[in-house]
């Protein structure tokens, strides 16, 4: 709502302080100002689907320049990004797409993602899949990211697979306890996830993870990066498969 209210007052006043065409506002006597500045106002009032317009206008360019400087941010840092050693992917392992996800275990939109990214990647067949574990939310996203690096490092791609889904579904606090028995009930070895859970190794990715979202300036979960493109917040389904669309669409 201040945004809102904001915005046509700071439009209208730069407007009022804008140069005219034939004269210059500083070069007017304070009565020629005064009107000048009313019909402006009169103007507005009349027509207020103007300012609307306008700042469709601005809010359109300002998105544009920011995408602009978040494809920079992702080129910069594409190294870090698609080519890292220690993150999970999935999907196909050549597809024309990348999708990255920065993600947090006890993120509600992160969970809220987790099937429509499953559908995505099974709808489509040609999009690769990086998971990049990005606990931010406290000591029990940090657990359970803990623990599933320590999946994929001491039991590989698959078990990792399982845990990842595992944690999106789990409901109740973080646990060690909680974590043994999803272990448990996934048929993998639990006491030998716990053990690196706590290794250099694990505190490596979640470090990068990290130094890599700040310098995308990254601060919230999900975030996405689809080839180029930065994705902030949750996109369903329906807006992922027609950002894929559509960049297929340039390339072609």
């Amino acid at each position: 709502m201040m945004k809102t209210v904001l915005a046509p007052l700071a439009l209208a006043a730069a407007l009022a302080s804008a140069p005219v065409i034939a004269q210059g506002i500083s070069d007017m006597t304070d009565a020629e100002r005064s009107t000048f500045r009313a019909e402006i106002r009169d103007y507005l009032l009349e027509n207020p689907e103007v300012l609307i317009e306008a700042i469709s206008v601005l809010e359109d360019r300002q998105a544009q320049a920011g995408a602009v400087q978040d494809q920079s941010l992702v080129l910069s840092n594409a190294e870090a990004i698609f080519e890292s050693p220690h993150d999970w992917e999935g999907g196909n392992p050549d597809g024309d797409i990348v999708l990255v996800e920065f993600m947090d275990y006890r993120c509600g939109y992160c969970r809220r993602a987790q099937p429509d990214v499953e559908r995505l990647l099974s709808s489509d067949g040609n999009i690769r899949l990086i998971v990049k574990e990005f606990p931010i939310l406290g000591e029990q996203s940090v657990l359970a990211s803990r623990f599933a690096i320590s999946t994929l490092q001491t039991l590989g791609d698959s078990a990792y697979d399982l845990v990842h889904v595992g944690l999106m579904q789990m409901r109740g606090d973080v646990t060690e306890n909680s974590l043994t028995r999803l272990a448990d009930g996934l048929g993998l070895d639990a006491d030998a996830i716990l053990a690196g859970m706590n290794s250099p190794d694990v505190d490596v990715v979640i470090s990068a993870n990290h130094q890599l979202a700040g310098a995308l300036n990254i601060t919230g979960t999900p975030t996405f990066v689809m080839n180029d493109q930065l994705l902030r917040g949750y996109a369903p389904y329906e807006g992922m498969a027609a950002m894929v669309a559509e960049m297929r669409a340039e390339v072609n």
